[in-house]
């Protein structure tokens, strides 16, 4: 899933908006994946709390604003999913 709204021409103009804007809608978009990845596995906020021993509160957080989370904790989250998880850097 890539909806990039900002045109080449925006980000010439601004560039520092542009990478603000890229940097901001990666993490919408990373948070996007983690709920949907918990809901297709059918598995509520409350559950994957419960498995990872902390609240709801918790895990809304990592969906809703998904910066700085622990790579650890991602592992976590993954697991409790029943899934893997990779990472993978690219160009």
């Amino acid at each position: 899933m890539m909806l990039n709204v900002i045109s080449k021409s925006e980000k010439k103009q601004n560039p520092q908006f542009a990478k603000d804007y890229e940097s901001g809608y990666q993490t919408f978009e990373f948070s996007l994946m983690l709920r949907e990845a918990r809901e297709r596995a059918g598995v509520t906020q409350e559950s994957i709390a419960k498995k990872l021993r902390t609240k709801k509160s918790a895990i809304s957080r990592i969906e809703n604003h998904s910066e700085d989370i622990r790579l650890s904790t991602l592992h976590k989250y993954a697991k409790a999913l029943g899934m893997r998880l990779r990472v993978q850097i690219t160009e």
